[in-house]
């Protein structure tokens, strides 16, 4: 047990330059241009879901927050709402680059997500579309600092505090990964339940929605170990919409459209972890 705490530190400890540096960017990249994004997005009209889905994959504080927001004032559609909850890639990204991995599968997944985000937002707006309501609505940019991350401590502190908080994830997950290696062995573990066709997909689906950044770090993590197929890790990642969704049932006071569209964004990455099964 002493091996496996002391291999789980030396792991997980060595990550942190990566990360501190990765989010000390995306801070940055956050405070120049968070409201920037927001007023795109306003503006995109039918565009809505490729430009949220673009924008969606860019690593933001809270934007999948405050598109909810931005939707329950009927400000942006559905498809749009849809595309960048898709495309968010939360804490993915970060550990796809402390873990070093290929700049080529960093973009795969991240192009993956924008085009699958696009795509269906596109198609939902053109079957389920409703004419939208110009009603203003409250901004959420407090819930977001409350909920998710710490926009207002600057930059140097948000990317300290986001640093801490992923490690301590990283940390626990990489322990009890160690240990069921340890125990259980790597072929086991590669025949375990979110290996499998089909099945695999329905429970990373499931993790994905888990709105807490432990889960695309769970997810991330069991796909680098070899235990998650890559069709199970994109049915997890697609799903994930981060604090999205504890957003939309603050905002949107519709709850019965809420869990359709908690529902739909299951499916939806659902199906599309279990096509790349197949195809892959």
């Amino acid at each position: 047990m002493l091996h496996i705490i002391e291999h789980t530190l030396i792991d997980s400890l060595k990550l942190i330059p990566f990360l501190f540096l990765t989010y000390l960017a995306m801070e940055y990249l956050e405070h120049r241009a968070g409201a920037g994004t927001e007023r795109l997005v306003r503006k995109a009209g039918r565009m809505g879901p490729l430009i949220g889905g673009i924008l969606g994959a860019v690593p933001q504080c809270g934007f999948s927050a405050a598109a909810s927001g931005l939707y329950a004032g009927r400000v942006i559609s559905l498809g749009t709402l849809i595309a960048i909850y898709l495309s968010t890639s939360d804490e993915m990204l970060p550990i796809l680059i402390s873990e070093k991995q290929p700049l080529g599968l960093i973009l795969n997944i991240l192009s993956a997500k924008i085009l699958i985000g696009a795509a269906a937002g596109f198609l939902i707006d053109i079957f389920l579309f409703r004419k939208s309501d110009k009603e203003e609505h409250h901004h959420i940019h407090d819930i977001c600092a409350h909920e998710h991350c710490h926009c207002e401590k600057g930059i140097l502190r948000s990317a300290v505090s986001h640093t801490l908080q992923i490690t301590f994830f990283i940390i626990l997950i990489t322990f009890v990964m160690n240990v069921v290696l340890h125990f259980v062995g790597e072929e086991a573990l590669a025949e375990l339940i979110l290996n499998r066709p089909v099945l695999g997909p329905i429970l990373a689906g499931a993790v994905g929605l888990i709105p807490n950044c432990a889960a695309s770090v769970a997810i991330t993590q069991l796909y680098l170990s070899g235990a998650m197929s890559t069709g199970a890790m994109m049915s997890g990642l697609l799903s994930g919409a981060g604090a999205g969704l504890l957003v939309l049932f603050r905002a949107n006071h519709n709850k019965k459209e809420n869990l359709k569209i908690v529902c739909l964004l299951y499916a939806i990455g659902v199906l599309t972890g279990i096509v790349i099964e197949w195809v892959i």
